[in-house]
């Protein structure tokens, strides 16, 4: 495993862990770390169905704040496409007239000074400290370093929609509705905050891994059992193939008879200069091209595929921890190595393009991947769902 200079100890160690979870490692001592991963995965899913059933009893109290609430999540560990289901959500419900927050628990943003952050625990929901506003509706007030990436990028992308992060997704809620008149409430990764109740429970299972490496966590990527996706009102199937997931499809339906399934896809839209926003190329700019990708999120393999799905020539990668913040030299380096292998762009993508620092040149010019989610099938679920949310 290469390691770069600018990687913390965290992230080295969540990159070997990663690798051994996903049988990339070999030897005793992966073996062994494996063995006990998996006892440890046991412990776990004692715990995540003890938590459900104090829930289920009501030992733990769930709330409501007299809104509308949707929770977009999974039975995994990243990669399924959260950040832009929860952007075609609150961009549907936006526009049919309503008043849309998001609220996300900020992950890997800039943490608050530990004074502040041991106070609030202490004091639970009765702390005086407000929620980070990411966007009021109208313009951008953090940085992505203090915003986190994914909210970042929502308040970005989105008009007329507030994004609020903490922790507390219940305190989060509660200041979108007193402070901007919020009537709905959209949780990203919510599937496993169990503390306000959603009406509605949006899960996404990713074609390619469903059900993750099958283990739960730590000795693999599944947060919870496969069976526990009974509680979802509704199933998006994403990064489908044109002809559908027919028996994927037929699983899930075991799983949860009851849910909705309607099948979608990452839609590449155009590519962007990361320094200069008026510069946007058609997909094709890239047929036939050499080009180098740089990435930290979860899933960067299927990131590169997509890029050769437009034809173009992948002839070097560089791929981080997920969430890594990529420093000057990190990206002067990358400029250096795509030029002696005579590459003619760099392509990332659009959440890592948000933790990109300014650079004195771009000789190289990097581009980052616009995507959507388009609906392969089931389109008229989806239009009567929104439809629904917004009469009601």
């Amino acid at each position: 495993m290469k390691i770069s200079r600018g990687e913390t100890w965290m992230e080295r160690l969540e990159k070997f862990a990663v690798d051994v979870i996903l049988n990339k490692r070999m030897g005793k001592r992966a073996v062994l770390l494996r063995w006990f991963l998996y006892g440890a995965s046991r412990v776990f899913e004692v715990i995540v169905q003890f938590r459900l059933l104090l829930y289920r009893h009501r030992i733990f109290r769930d709330h409501t704040l007299g809104c509308l609430v949707i929770s977009v999540g999974n039975l995994t560990v990243g990669g399924t496409g959260k950040t832009p289901m929860v952007e075609k959500f609150a961009r549907a419900l936006a526009k049919r007239g309503r008043r849309v927050a998001v609220l996300s628990r900020g992950y890997k943003s800039e943490q608050r000074p530990f004074l502040e952050r041991l106070i609030e625990r202490l004091l639970g929901e009765k702390s005086a400290f407000e929620p980070r506003v990411v966007s009021d509706g109208k313009s951008l007030l953090l940085d992505s370093n203090t915003a986190g990436d994914e909210p970042y990028m929502l308040g970005t992308n989105l008009s007329d929609v507030i994004i609020i992060t903490d922790k507390d997704r219940v305190k989060g809620g509660r200041y979108a509705i007193e402070r901007f008149g919020a009537d709905t409430l959209l949780l990203d990764d919510g599937f496993q905050y169990l503390k306000l109740k959603s009406r509605l429970n949006i899960v996404l299972v990713d074609y390619s891994l469903p059900f993750g490496t099958t283990h739960l966590l730590p000795r693999g990527t599944m947060r919870e059992p496969a069976r526990n996706i009974q509680r979802a009102t509704h199933i998006f199937v994403t990064k489908c193939p044109a002809e559908g997931s027919n028996s994927l499809k037929d699983k899930l339906k075991e799983l949860n008879p009851v849910a909705k399934l309607i099948e979608c896809r990452h839609r590449p839209l155009y590519f962007r200069n990361v320094y200069d926003a008026d510069d946007l190329k058609p997909l094709d700019f890239i047929k036939d091209r050499k080009v180098a990708t740089i990435s930290g999120i979860a899933m960067p393999d299927s990131f590169e595929e997509s890029l050769r799905r437009l034809d173009a020539q992948l002839v070097y990668s560089k791929q981080y921890a997920d969430h890594h913040r990529f420093s000057q030299q990190e990206i002067l380096n990358m400029i250096n190595r795509s030029r002696s292998r005579f590459v003619e762009y760099i392509i990332t993508t659009e959440k890592d393009a948000v933790r990109f620092p300014k650079v004195d040149r771009t000789d190289v010019p990097i581009y980052y991947l616009r995507v959507e989610i388009e609906i392969v099938s089931g389109a008229k679920d989806f239009d009567d769902l929104i439809d629904s949310l917004c009469f009601h």
